[in-house]
């Protein structure tokens, strides 16, 4: 393994890390000795019982390697919570369904706030393909909620096949898509693959074999040299989704840009980052399997697929504007009392994690998909 500042894992998760890492050089010795990246940041994540996602580590929280912005603070997910009560009183028995739920702590407090304001959806999915992912969110949601809005609550491994009335919600989950890595040379588009030598992972930059990637590289029109990524994941995902929404709302949270940033001369290096142990770098071919791998979302990209599909853009903004529009203020004074107040403190520090450009407020993004809804959404006005 290569050498990092980064902290040491210890030696049960060295030995993690190295069992993912001979069952990825094993498949890459039966086909070809180097792997295209988008497949090695799959298996890096989502390798059964290996992967970063897939396997028992601590991800979340102070212990783990980020903080997301329903563990930062409860007024997070009462915001969510607020536009859901909008669109679920619009639809027949609505439901909400929600990718990737973490710890559970978001599903957790929505279903608690949406009690609150007696707007309760028929039921609330996860689609979660991580079983220790899934045993913790049961843990969280069964401490969390009571028995009754406990059943309200069913996992899934993949989406249902009738359509629905939904409010589907996917918080920081198409920046863990695997993407592809590239490079613009003079006559071609190159693609960054992984080799394995002197016992680590390299890189190989050889001309793309992958025809979608060269079409849709050729017609960004990025300079000579220019190095990004492209999610090339993202059309299915949001036709899926499409596909079983017959009315109701898609809510997008990420951190991203539309495509004249994303893909910004300045930015020529791409947006491809790795969190170990609340450590930020840019190396995801150390650690396999012990930190998470990300890149930033091209919201213009986003905003083609959904109308490809039949999918109407009905709001696009920042965090901080999403979160003051959906009642954040009016949610953190009921807290508020006429004494020194611990809690309202702690959480009005929150609340400026949440919203200040230099925190979250700015690069996180919302946006907002539906179908065959008449509303002015309230996160957007």
């Amino acid at each position: 393994m290569k050498k990092t500042a980064l902290p040491s894992p210890s030696p049960a998760m060295l030995a993690h890390s190295e069992q993912l890492v001979q069952l990825i050089t094993a498949q890459m010795q039966q086909s070809k000795p180097v792997l295209p990246f988008v497949d090695f940041m799959q298996q890096a994540l989502y390798m059964p019982n290996l992967g970063y996602y897939s396997a028992g580590l601590d991800k979340l929280g102070k212990t783990g390697d980020f903080v997301t912005a329903p563990e930062i603070s409860p007024l997070f997910s009462q915001c969510i919570a607020n536009q859901c009560q909008q669109v679920l009183s619009s639809l027949e028995n609505g439901v909400i369904l929600e990718f990737g739920a973490g710890s559970g702590i978001m599903a957790a407090d929505i279903l608690n706030h949406l009690d609150q304001l007696q707007c309760l959806p028929q039921y609330y999915y996860i689609v979660e393909v991580s079983a220790d992912l899934k045993q913790r969110q049961q843990t969280t949601l069964k401490n969390r909620l009571s028995d009754e809005l406990f059943t309200t609550v069913q996992w899934i491994s993949r989406l249902p096949e009738e359509p629905m009335q939904a409010v589907i919600l996917a918080n920081e989950v198409l920046d863990a898509m695997p993407v592809h890595k590239f490079r613009v040379e003079q006559n071609y588009i190159a693609e960054f693959y992984v080799s394995y030598q002197n016992e680590q992972f390299e890189w190989q930059i050889l001309p793309t074999q992958n025809t979608l990637l060269q079409t849709t590289v050729d017609n960004l029109r990025l300079p000579i040299g220019y190095v990004s990524e492209v999610n090339l994941l993202l059309e299915p995902w949001i036709k899926a989704m499409a596909n079983i929404l017959e009315k109701g709302l898609v809510l997008l949270i990420d951190y991203g840009f539309l495509r004249s940033e994303y893909y910004h001369p300045q930015r020529n290096e791409g947006t491809l980052m790795c969190h170990y142990q609340h450590h930020a770098h840019t190396d995801p071919l150390i650690l396999v399997g012990l930190q998470d791998i990300t890149a930033h979302v091209d919201f213009t990209a986003v905003f083609d697929v959904a109308q490809k599909n039949n999918l109407q853009i009905a709001g696009y903004t920042q965090q901080a504007n999403f979160l003051l529009a959906s009642g954040l203020l009016n949610n953190l004074t009921q807290y508020e009392t006429h004494e020194i107040n611990a809690e309202y403190f702690q959480l009005s520090q929150q609340v400026k994690t949440l919203t200040l450009p230099s925190e979250m407020g700015e690069l996180f993004k919302v946006m907002a998909l539906t179908r065959e809804l008449d509303l002015s959404l309230i996160g957007f006005s």
